[in-house]
C-alpha cells in the first residue's frame, strides 16, 4: 500500500512539473517556426461547392511547420504544417499532418518537412446532390444528396518551384508561397482553430473534430494565447457530420 501511495506521489509531482514548465508551451506541436506566405487558388474544376476552392484568387496566409512531439534534430516525429487564411473580415485555419503517399488518412512519422502533409479526416464542402462515385481522394454523399455536402480531404505537398501544391481529393485547387519568417513572439501567440475558423461551405466534421472544438480553447488559454472568437455555429457544424 504504501508503494502504491509512493508511486502516485512521485507521478502527481512529475505532473506538476511537467505542467509548471509547459504553462507557455503548446502542449502539442511545441518545435516551430512561423512564417507569412500566399495562397493562390487556381479554381477547382469540377466545382467542390466551397467558395475559396472554387474561384480564382489570391490570399495573404501565415504558415507554421513543427514537430508534434518536438523531438530532437533529424528524429522521426509528426511533421505539422498549419495555414491560416486571411480572408475579407474572417480567417480560416487548416491543419495538416505528414501522411504517407499512399497511406494519406493517418499521421505517419517522418525525419524531413518535405513530405506529403493531409487533413487526415475529412471536410465537408458545400451540399452535394451529385452522388457521384467514390475516386481516389474523395468521397461523395448517397445519390439524391443529404444536404451534409461532400466529403472531401485536403491535401498539400512540397514543390521546389512552387512552394506547396494544395489538393482538395484527386485534383489539384492552388498552391502556397512562403515567405519571410516571423520573430519567435509572433509564433508563440499564433492559435489556430480549424473548427471555428472554418468557413459554412468548408468546414471540418466527424466526433475528432468536436472533441478539438473543446481542446483548443483549454489549451491555448492554459499557455496564454488568446483562443480564437466564439463561433457556436461552427462546433455545431463539426458535431452533427461524424
Amino acid at each position: 500500500m504504501r508503494a502504491r501511495w509512493l508511486a502516485a506521489a512521485v507521478a502527481a509531482v512529475a505532473l506538476t512539473v511537467r505542467a509548471t514548465r509547459s504553462r507557455h508551451r503548446r502542449s502539442l506541436h511545441p518545435a516551430g517556426r512561423s512564417f507569412t506566405g500566399d495562397l493562390h487558388i487556381t479554381a477547382a474544376d469540377p466545382p467542390i461547392g466551397a467558395t475559396l476552392l472554387d474561384q480564382t484568387a489570391s490570399y495573404p496566409v501565415t504558415l507554421r511547420v513543427s514537430k508534434a512531439a518536438g523531438t530532437p534534430g533529424s528524429l522521426p516525429d509528426v511533421r505539422g504544417l498549419a495555414i491560416r487564411v486571411h480572408l475579407p473580415g474572417r480567417d480560416f485555419d487548416l491543419l495538416l499532418d505528414s501522411t504517407g503517399r499512399r497511406v494519406r488518412h493517418f499521421p505517419v512519422p517522418r525525419r524531413s518537412f518535405n513530405t506529403p502533409y493531409g487533413t487526415i479526416t475529412s471536410y465537408r464542402a458545400g451540399s452535394s446532390s451529385r452522388g457521384r462515385a467514390p475516386d481516389r481522394g474523395r468521397r461523395t454523399s448517397s445519390p439524391g444528396g443529404t444536404g451534409r455536402g461532400e466529403k472531401v480531404y485536403l491535401l498539400a505537398e512540397p514543390d521546389r518551384r512552387h512552394g506547396l501544391i494544395l489538393w482538395a481529393g484527386d485534383q489539384t485547387v492552388g498552391r502556397v508561397t512562403i515567405g519571410r519568417p516571423l520573430p519567435p513572439s509572433e509564433d508563440a501567440a499564433l492559435a489556430f482553430d480549424p473548427v471555428r475558423n472554418s468557413l459554412p461551405d468548408l468546414h471540418p466534421s466527424g466526433f475528432l473534430h468536436a472533441a478539438r472544438a473543446f481542446a483548443y480553447p483549454w489549451s491555448q488559454r492554459w499557455r496564454r494565447a488568446a483562443p480564437a472568437p466564439q463561433n457556436p455555429a461552427a462546433v455545431r457544424r463539426a458535431g452533427a457530420h461524424r
